[in-house]
Parts: C-alpha cells; sequence; structure tokens
C-alpha cells in the first residue's frame, strides 16, 4: 500500500506519481460529466491511463521544483480508488510567498464535507510545509457548492476578477477567495 504524504480525518493525500495514472483516469471519467461545467475543455487523451501518466509526471516535476504540489485523495479504507484531487499551483516566493489552491471531489460525494476537508488539510499543510503567507482559490460565482466548501475552510472573498479563466469553453468571471496564514505574524 502507498504511504500517505499526510491525512486528514476522512482523507489520505497520496503525492502525484505517474505509477497512480490508471486510478486517476478512472476517476476523471467517472466524474467527467460533472466536472465539465467548472473544468476547462480537455482533450481526450487526458482521460486515458496514458495521458494521465504523462500529467503525472509532470506533476512530479513541478513538485521537485517546488513549483506546485497535486495530490490524489483517497479514503484511507479505500486506498486504491482515488475520490478527489487537491493541489497547491504556481507557489510564488519572495515577498508574495503565495500559490493558488485547486480540489475536485467524486461527484458521488458531493455535499458531505470532503472538499472542505480537503482543502482545510492541504492549506495548513502548505502553510506548515511552505511556509506561503496566503493561500487564494479562484471559483465562479455560480459554484455555489466549491464557494461553501472554500469558505468553511476559512477562506475570504476578496474581490471578483471577470473573464478570469476559460471554463468549458467560455471566459468566466470568479470570486478571489483567500485564505492566511495568520500565525507566521505571530
Amino acid at each position: 500500500m502507498r504511504r500517505f504524504v499526510f491525512r486528514s480525518p476522512r482523507l489520505g493525500f497520496l503525492a502525484a506519481d505517474p505509477a497512480l495514472a490508471d486510478a486517476a483516469a478512472a476517476f476523471y471519467c467517472r466524474n467527467r460529466e460533472a466536472f465539465a461545467p467548472f473544468d476547462p475543455v480537455q482533450p481526450e487523451e487526458f482521460f486515458t491511463p496514458e495521458g494521465q501518466e504523462e500529467r503525472l509526471g509532470w506533476d512530479l516535476e513541478q513538485a521537485e521544483a517546488g513549483r506546485s504540489f497535486r495530490f490524489l485523495l483517497v479514503q484511507p479504507r479505500h486506498p486504491g480508488k482515488i475520490i478527489g484531487l487537491a493541489g497547491l499551483n504556481e507557489i510564488i516566493g519572495g515577498a508574495f510567498h503565495s500559490c493558488f489552491i485547486s480540489y475536485k471531489i467524486d461527484h458521488t460525494l458531493w455535499g458531505r464535507g470532503y472538499g472542505s476537508e480537503a482543502i482545510d488539510a492541504l492549506t495548513q499543510w502548505g502553510f506548515r510545509n511552505l511556509d506561503l503567507h496566503r493561500v487564494e482559490a479562484n471559483i465562479m460565482p455560480r459554484n455555489l457548492a466549491s464557494r461553501k466548501a472554500a469558505a468553511k475552510a476559512g477562506f475570504e472573498e476578496e474581490g471578483l476578477a471577470r473573464r478570469y479563466l476559460k471554463i468549458n469553453g467560455i471566459w468566466e468571471d470568479h470570486l478571489h477567495m483567500v485564505r492566511r496564514n495568520d500565525e507566521e505574524d505571530l
């Protein structure tokens, strides 16, 4: 069994690894329709084990360079089935010392608190292990479940970015939500 990089009460966080390509492809195929309104358009190969092997290899390179850390989420009692993903992306140091968070939970588990648990645990991990000052989430205003999950994990709205990201082929507005590492100032 793979070792978790860390755990939250109900989730195990596995580091991105090309060896997990089959499970990652199965996750994306299971959730393709549910995620479509909230995701960029992906090429067909993205949903294949080969496409995921390439993506996970890139994720591993990014982690080794300290630019991004992406984790595959499992329930510890079912460690072979990916039920989500969460990542700290585009890590910038210096005076900014921040990043963007991304997350997805299997649609069969929506509404059960897994999203907020993953967001909170990963944000805390970033504060502890990467000494981040802030973690930013950008969420479409109509994605109420994602907004609620981020708010429950301590994120606050800072403003609206017009036509911010191209989602499902359309430039969409996004609410900018942030959680600051308030403990670093103590």
